[in-house]
Order: C-alpha cells, then structure tokens, then sequence
C-alpha cells in the first residue's frame, strides 16, 4: 500500500479534527484528542500544524472552499428544484468525503455569529448557493433548509460510519429533498 501524500495526511487530521471540533468544541479540544484520533505523536501532528488554531483555521478554509465551490456551481441555476438538488447531491458527497468537516458545519445553525463570524459568513455562502435571499426572509424556507442539512449530515456520517454510504446516498437525497418541499425520487437512478 503506498504511503498517504502529504496533503491525504493533512486532509485527514482536518477531518478528524473537524470532527472533534463539532462534539468538543474548539475550547474544550486538544492538541492531544486531535494527535489521538489520526495515530500521531503530538509532535508528529505539531509538525504538520504548528498549534490547535492553525488546525482550526484549516478547517475552516476547508468548509469555506467547499462552499464557495458549491455556489460557482449552481450560480447559474435559477432557484429551485433543480438548484436545490445540486446543492443536496454536493452536500451528500462532501458528508460522505469529510464527515468531521460536515459534522462542524452543523454547528452554522447552532453558533452566534458573534461567536464565531467565520462560521456565519460560510452559512451565508450557504445560503447565498440555495437561493435564500436575507432581506426577504421567508421562515418556512430557512426552516425547511436547516431541517434538510442537518438530517442530511447526521445521516450521511452515520452511512459512512456503517459503511453503507453508496446504499443509502438516494434516501439520504430523497428525505431531504422531500424537507425542502420537493417530492422526487433519484434511489432507483443510484441503486444502478
């Protein structure tokens, strides 16, 4: 087997950090927790990331790149279903990539922006990507956005987790894009 590059390397102490991030808190985590869940020394990791907050900042780079990615992808799209699709199906497969890193965007929902405004400009990226326009906030949407991104995160983990994420990726889009408010059906288009 060769050995993991070093951006693979990175790429995994993001994630698993990231993950530890969403269950701890930034605070309550340590360099050693972080050293732990990749199997280094914490000089091993200290080598790759000189403390926890330069590990924080490339987690957040991470989730801001991937959500940026997402809005110059539908940019183009008019609002709706077709554009909210696009939107799930990236958020599946970045869930089922980087489950830590999607585990700490759960906590968009969860944090003050005063807490932490790094967060709060991602979530309105977010946004931005499924059309939601702030100065004519409509409560059943940004309710039914929440709803379907944080069931499709936790669920999508709990695939990785059981290694069932190829099964289970259809119901994971169905379920929310039926919490959007769009009844379609794209398990039989993934079971091919």
């Amino acid at each position: 087997m060769p050995r993991p590059t070093r951006s693979e390397i990175n790429a995994e102490i993001i994630d698993r950090a990231a993950g530890l991030f969403a269950k701890h808190g930034f605070e309550h985590t340590s360099i050693q927790q972080i050293a732990d869940a990749v199997r280094y020394s914490k000089a091993g990791l200290l080598h790759h990331y000189p403390s926890k907050k330069a590990i924080y900042d490339a987690v957040i780079k991470a989730l801001g790149e991937h959500t940026r990615a997402i809005l110059a992808n539908v940019d183009h799209l008019a609002v709706g279903v077709e554009r909210d699709r696009a939107v799930v199906e990236a958020s599946v497969d970045f869930a089922f990539d980087c489950p830590g890193v999607s585990a700490l965007s759960n906590r968009i929902a969860a944090t003050e922006h005063t807490v932490d405004p790094e967060l709060g400009e991602i979530g309105l990226i977010f946004y931005a990507a499924l059309g939601i326009d702030l100065a004519k906030l409509e409560l059943d949407r940004i309710i039914r956005v929440t709803t379907a991104f944080s069931g499709l995160s936790v669920t999508a983990v709990q695939a990785v987790q059981t290694g069932q994420a190829r099964e289970w990726r259809g119901y994971i889009i169905d379920a929310a894009m039926d919490a959007l408010g769009h009844r379609t059906s794209v398990i039989a288009e993934d079971r091919v």
